[in-house]
């Protein structure tokens, strides 16, 4: 497998690496079940039955997403505290936050640099 390296553009125009973060926001997002989990949480917090039942998959598979997604930084857990068994997530506004603002230098299309190719050199067109 070949790995690139992301970048965008910095405040003085300078070529940046996304952050760490922002790759793996990406990465998960990739996989359609973990992006529908994710769409899912944006509507606030709610249980692992509840996302298992919203969305049709076995608890399990739910269970590996949102692990996925927590590891990364990108969800949080609250246990019920009546009955710790309940555990309720939601997603990490500030770990969300520092991600977009690493992906806008990278994808926002006002950032799009204008530049001619180097190929063909002037004097192989003749």
């Amino acid at each position: 497998m070949i790995e690139l390296s992301v970048v965008g553009l910095n405040g003085s125009g300078a070529r940046v690496d996304v952050t760490d973060a922002a790759a793996r926001l990406l990465k998960l997002l990739a996989d359609p079940t973990r992006r529908r989990v994710f769409l899912k949480l944006t509507e606030g917090e709610i249980c692992n039955c509840e996302l298992a039942e919203g969305l049709g998959i076995a608890q399990n598979l739910v269970s590996h997403h949102i692990r996925q997604l927590r590891e990364a930084g990108f969800v949080r857990e609250r246990r019920d505290a009546a009955d710790a068994r309940w555990i309720y997530y939601r997603l990490d506004a500030d770990a969300l936050g520092a991600a977009w603002r690493s992906l806008d230098a990278l994808i926002n299309p006002a950032h799009l640099g204008e530049r001619a190719p180097v190929c063909p050199p002037p004097e192989a067109q003749e």
